[in-house]
């Protein structure tokens, strides 16, 4: 099966470098230093028609590619639908990749794997009367220096009851962008969110999209009344109050808009 996009066409472009402020020095002294190793992710977004499409494709993500994905060293899979935005109907898929050589290398290891193809067959072979997704959008971004690694919930183990919000950061500059990433990496706002109850999944810096420079992150929630009151805790944090009227910091100067979306996992997502 041919793999719905060129990978390496895809990095063409992209802002792979991260910019370096002086005015994180001094904060960036004083906590642990950035790993050397920070995961890909790759976010896709299938869009869908009502209709038996979401059948097809949860078939196709369940019993190929979830699967085929771990086998080739990539994962875990989180697979969403909207609950509460944009983009319905859809289903968004975040694959996490060690690096970008695995995110490169994924295709080839998926298309000599044996039990992919075989499970993939209906989904490789659909026809234009019967087809799995309407179209497909893929975003990819590189996890902060400080949050290297995706953070499964615990809920998702037995598939407990949880929601996510995939929120997306939007700025006018490189150096804003790298101002708003740096507030969250190395100057505590991170911290602020775990505190108070807004607990990550991942942060990355968006290496393609349609309004970079940009960030993106997801939270995880027990559900929509827990994420209200702990929203309500965190805009109301004294750290946070002081962190946000600091100047070079406000929203005005370094933000020009914020995407957001609540999503529901599905009965097979990994995360």
């Amino acid at each position: 099966m041919a793999y719905p996009v060129d990978r390496r066409s895809l990095l063409a472009g992209a802002a792979l470098g991260g910019v370096t402020l002086a005015s994180a020095d001094a904060r960036a002294q004083s906590r642990p230093g950035p790993a050397t190793r920070q995961v890909i992710y790759e976010l896709r977004t299938y869009h869908l028609v009502n209709g038996p499409m979401r059948a097809r494709l949860d078939a196709y993500l369940r019993e190929a590619f979830i699967p085929a994905a771990r086998r080739a060293g990539c994962g875990p899979v989180g697979v969403f639908t909207v609950a509460i935005g944009e983009g319905s109907p859809s289903v968004l898929v975040l694959v996490a990749h060690p690096s970008m050589a695995d995110f490169l290398a994924m295709p080839d290891r998926m298309g000599s794997d044996a039990r992919y193809a075989k499970a993939a067959e209906p989904f490789a072979n659909a026809t234009p009367e019967a087809p799995p997704y309407a179209s497909m959008d893929v975003k990819l971004m590189r996890a902060f220096p400080h949050v290297p690694d995706l953070e499964v919930p615990d809920a998702a183990s037995g598939n407990a009851a949880r929601i996510f919000e995939l929120r997306t950061y939007y700025s006018h500059s490189d150096k804003s962008g790298a101002t708003k990433i740096d507030m969250f990496d190395t100057g505590g706002e991170i911290a602020i969110f775990r505190r108070t109850g807004l607990t990550p999944v991942f942060f990355a810096k968006d290496l393609t999209g349609h309004r970079l420079p940009s960030l993106t992150y997801m939270l995880t929630f027990q559900d929509l009344a827990t994420r209200e009151r702990n929203w309500k805790t965190f805009a109301t944090d004294p750290a946070w109050r002081k962190l946000i009227a600091t100047p070079g910091l406000t929203d005005p100067e370094i933000t020009t808009g914020i995407g957001n979306q609540i999503l529901a996992p599905t009965s097979y997502s990994q995360i």
